[in-house]
């Protein structure tokens, strides 16, 4: 059966955010029983309308056995009654905010993987994302360390995982539980399909060294442009135009430099804007120019502008091209105002991304990790998520 994939919005769907119990847009792991927002605009100002379409999947991302009415309390497929234009800008912009629970969706019943569908009038997808929801019958002890592997003691981290049930009684779990690890909420780098290396009793021990290891990475840079109309923090010049464009400070590559710490948001990104009551449309949307000093290692590589902006998806978009008469590789990405974390990423021939050979791996990095297990009972329909762990390696150990 084939794996579900994320279908990316076309050019004039921009801003897709989950949120709930948090302000920024995450990649969303739900408690059963939460609700959850999903917000994103339309800047073809045609005020259109969009249906919404929730389905079930196993762990590994093939439909479930479930029947609609076993996982959704109500219906889907529901057009989305709330939207309100943008006010006092630019570019002209619908913003449209789903909530569920809501009048007609009124619960989704079950943990496990799914698909929220968003459905133009014609009834063509306009694009889709993923999202889980979790309940809490297992603790999930997270810790970093720092690469057991001389090779890569100081540019990976590895993720020590012990699980132990609460409540419930694990069969075969060699065979029954899975694990997913996900790194700065960036499903495309997940690390699956571990077993337990051993097990205590109930409780199952993941103390892997290559199999759970990540690329360190290194800190995001970032730009703020919450006042579109003066420079900002990583904004170097501003320019109204028929909307505003923002030339960023020119960026160089990282990887050679000593790793200096730069609190960042992981990747992420935050809307918001200097003098709004409402920065869901009241914020402007941006040109904003991203550039790079050109070396003789990015010759002939295809260079992306890589972050959660827009679910770390590599495009015609964010790719960079040579301006041979300024001696930089830059490009434009239209962006709503706000707080925005961006690194430059080398996309492979056979479509791999290369996160080091830019910005650098330092084992030092502070990276957010989530840990998700799974379980598929003897006999069940569907795999539940029955535990969340998180963990940072800011206090990375060996």
């Amino acid at each position: 059966m084939a794996q579900v994939q994320e279908v990316a919005p076309p050019d004039y769907i921009k801003t897709i955010g989950f949120k709930s119990n948090t302000p920024e847009s995450q990649l969303p792991v739900l408690k059963l029983g939460e609700y959850l927002v999903l917000e994103f605009d339309a800047l073809n100002g045609e005020e259109e309308d969009y249906y919404y379409k929730i389905e079930h999947y196993n762990y590994d991302w093939t439909p479930s056995a479930l029947m609609k009415s076993e996982f959704l309390d109500g219906f889907d497929n529901q057009r989305i009654r709330n939207y309100e234009n943008s006010f006092n800008t630019y570019q002209i912009y619908s913003h449209y905010r789903l909530s569920i629970p809501n009048q007609f969706t009124k619960a989704l019943k079950v943990s496990g993987n799914y698909m929220i569908s968003i459905y133009n009038s014609d009834d063509e997808l306009a694009f889709s994302r993923k999202f889980m929801i979790y309940e809490n019958k297992t603790a999930v002890g997270v810790s970093i360390k720092r690469s057991r592997s001389i090779a890569h003691i100081n540019t990976k981290q590895r993720v020590d995982i012990n699980i132990v049930p609460n409540g419930i009684q694990f069969n075969n779990p060699k065979q029954t539980v899975k694990v997913l690890i996900v790194q700065n909420n960036n499903l495309n780098t997940a690390i699956k399909n571990l077993k337990p290396l051993y097990t205590i009793g109930n409780e199952l021990i993941y103390k892997y060294d290559s199999e759970t290891s990540f690329w360190g990475g290194n800190e995001y840079l970032f730009f703020e442009n919450k006042d579109v109309r003066a420079a900002n923090t990583g904004v170097r010049t501003t320019d109204l135009q028929d909307i505003y464009y923002n030339y960023l400070f020119t960026n160089y590559r990282r990887a050679e430099k000593p790793y200096t710490y730069n609190p960042d948001i992981n990747g992420n990104y935050l809307i918001t804007h200097v003098d709004a009551d409402n920065p869901s449309i009241e914020s402007d949307y941006v040109w904003v120019f991203f550039s790079l000093l050109p070396e003789e290692i990015f010759e002939g590589k295809d260079i992306h502008v890589y972050g959660n902006f827009n679910n770390y998806e590599i495009n015609e978009s964010t790719k960079l091209t040579f301006d041979p008469e300024n001696n930089i590789y830059s490009c434009p990405i239209l962006l709503k105002q706000g707080f925005y974390n961006y690194k430059y990423v080398i996309v492979n021939k056979d479509n791999s991304i290369d996160e080091g050979t830019i910005s650098g791996n330092f084992y030092q990095t502070e990276n957010n990790y989530k840990v998700l297990v799974y379980y598929t009972d003897l006999g069940a329909r569907y795999d539940k998520i029955i535990g969340l762990g998180e963990g940072s390696s800011i206090n990375i150990s060996n």
